[in-house]
């Protein structure tokens, strides 16, 4: 999914482990902080969208949801399939799946989760009247054709032919083809349950959601502060230690941390470059230092003057222009670790070596790819940023060097806010790149690829399109077997190379850490604090 937050500057889906269920907040507030007792607070910014799991595909807006919806399946620690609302989902094809939850489960208004509460869910979802960001993750069922035709085509069903509910726990799932990985697509929120009261007013429904996750909606005070409880009655085995989270918005990480030195602010995601070089000495062993599954590129809108039908040696030279090991040594202190491939280290199917040099530096080859493309339109570019992310020092680093070893002017284009910087990239208003930062949804090197750079995927926010790649992806979609669709995708990365829809810098590491006041803090391979684990002292 699409990060936001410098250095940690994504986030993910929370997952959760076990604990013992807490009830919520008494209404007594910490010393200065305007937090009921026994909640934790963390930093996160305004969420781009509506709180709705079909309409959420980046950072922010994902940990809020993920708090309080719960779908069918997640992942441990070594990326391996757990199920969480689900019984038991097989298949003997990799085409029919079937489904059957566990009994028990309410929405926070008491209402059962069903198999018609997904069913309902995704056919919503999906069609292209309700205009979703993550519609597109439903394209492998069975009719998804007919309630989100092509554009300029009339929808010709209100529901896809392929999900049947079985009974009040059951239903299936009929795909076009075989897709050998579509559990693990399962893991992503967008798949969550909805109650009838949704279907009420959507609208309204996404500024107080009603979820069937751990923590159940209180309020939101936009571009200030989202405040969920504990809910008593979660059925998970994920229940949490503590009585509710706090998801604060701040203008800068800077604020951020001195609130964390303060005490008024328990987690912070991730340290700002400004303060990298102190923060292990601030908070001792509780600074976190750890690699997870993400990785940060500059993309090409392809759309723009700038890249529109450019030669792929330009972006190739323009990458080799880039001393990814220096700015990740000195910038940002030695808290990331220069890319060698589309895909980060933790997911199955990372490929360490492509077998090319096009991520190594190399000024005299990058002026020569350069040159033999036919060069960068006016010899200038920028590359924008969400200024509330800590990614002015290392934007500017890049242009710095591009500038240095290449003669092609370069400069960052600031946007307010995350949301600012998503709105102009969904409006085709993108000047020339953009940071990109993507987090594992599943922990598979597809989610790098398909979602990423497929003709038409929701988060192709270059708009990238190339019959070959997608002809690559489409391949390893269609594969008999898990290992055999890794294999594809693999092959995939390696030619994406000639054609770079993007350019990855580093592989992520979260630089974050927490205040005195909580305890049993832990990371899952997003990189994410596991919510639920977190106890107060």
């Amino acid at each position: 999914m699409r990060g936001a937050q410098s250095a940690k500057w994504v986030a993910g889906a929370i997952v959760v482990a076990l604990a013992a269920t807490a009830c919520g907040g008494s209404g007594k507030s910490n010393s200065g902080s305007g937090k009921p007792e026994g909640y934790v607070s963390v930093d996160i910014g305004e969420p781009q969208n509506p709180l709705m799991p079909a309409d959420t595909n980046e950072t922010l807006g994902h940990y809020v949801v993920d708090a309080l919806f719960t779908q069918l399946v997640e992942f441990d620690d070594k990326s391996k399939i757990v199920y969480t609302n689900a019984e038991s989902i097989k298949t003997e094809d990799s085409k029919t799946w079937t489904v059957k939850l566990k009994p028990g489960w309410t929405f926070h208004n008491g209402e059962k989760v069903t198999a018609q509460s997904y069913v309902d869910a995704w056919n919503w979802g999906a069609h292209i009247k309700n205009n979703q960001k993550n519609s597109l993750w439903f394209n492998d069922i069975k009719g998804y054709e007919d309630v989100h035709p092509e554009k300029g085509k009339q929808p010709t069903a209100d529901t896809m032919s392929g999900l049947k509910v079985v009974d009040e726990l059951t239903f299936t799932i009929e795909l076009s083809k075989p897709v050998p990985y579509f559990e693990y697509k399962l893991g992503y929120t967008t798949w969550a349950p909805l109650p009838k009261a949704f279907y009420e007013n959507p609208k309204a429904f996404g500024e107080k959601p009603v979820g069937n996750g751990p923590y159940k909606f209180q309020k939101w005070d936009h571009k200030k502060l989202i405040q969920v409880e504990a809910f008593g009655d979660y059925k998970g085995e994920d229940k949490p230690k503590n009585k509710g989270i706090q998801f604060k918005n701040y203008a800068t990480v800077e604020a951020a941390y001195q609130d964390l030195l303060s005490g008024n602010l328990d987690l912070i995601r991730q340290v700002g470059p400004k303060d990298l070089p102190k923060y292990k000495k601030d908070l001792g062993d509780r600074a976190f230092d750890q690699p997870y599954a993400a990785v940060q590129s500059i993309v090409p809108a392809y759309y723009s003057d700038t890249f529109k039908g450019i030669d792929p040696k330009v972006v190739q030279g323009l990458s080799m222009a880039i001393d990814r090991p220096t700015i990740t040594k000195t910038v940002l202190n030695g808290s990331r670790e220069a890319a060698t491939s589309f895909t980060p280290p933790g997911v199955v199917g990372n490929q360490k070596d492509l077998g090319i040099d096009l991520f190594t530096f190399n000024p005299t080859k990058a002026k020569e790819l350069i040159a033999e493309g036919g060069g960068v339109p006016g010899n200038k570019l920028s590359i924008q940023y969400n200024a509330d992310g800590g990614h002015k020092e290392w934007v500017t680093a890049v242009c710095e060097s591009i500038r240095q070893n290449t003669g092609v002017e370069c400069v960052g284009d600031p946007k307010p806010d995350f949301q600012a910087d998503l709105d102009q990239r969904d409006a085709n208003k993108v000047k020339s790149m953009y940071r990109g930062g993507w987090v594992a949804d599943y922990p598979l090197n597809v989610n790098f690829m398909r979602e990423l750079y497929r003709t038409g995927a929701e988060a192709n926010s270059g708009r990238f399109s190339d019959a070959g790649i997608d002809e690559l992806f489409a391949k390893g979609d269609n594969a008999a077997t898990l290992d055999e669709s890794v294999k594809a995708y693999q092959e995939a990365e390696k030619a994406m190379a000639q054609k770079m829809p993007a350019i990855p810098l580093w592989n992520y590491r979260i630089n974050g850490g927490y205040g005195k006041d909580v305890g049993n803090v832990k990371i899952n391979f997003r990189g994410d604090y596991l919510m639920t684990d977190i106890t107060t002292k």
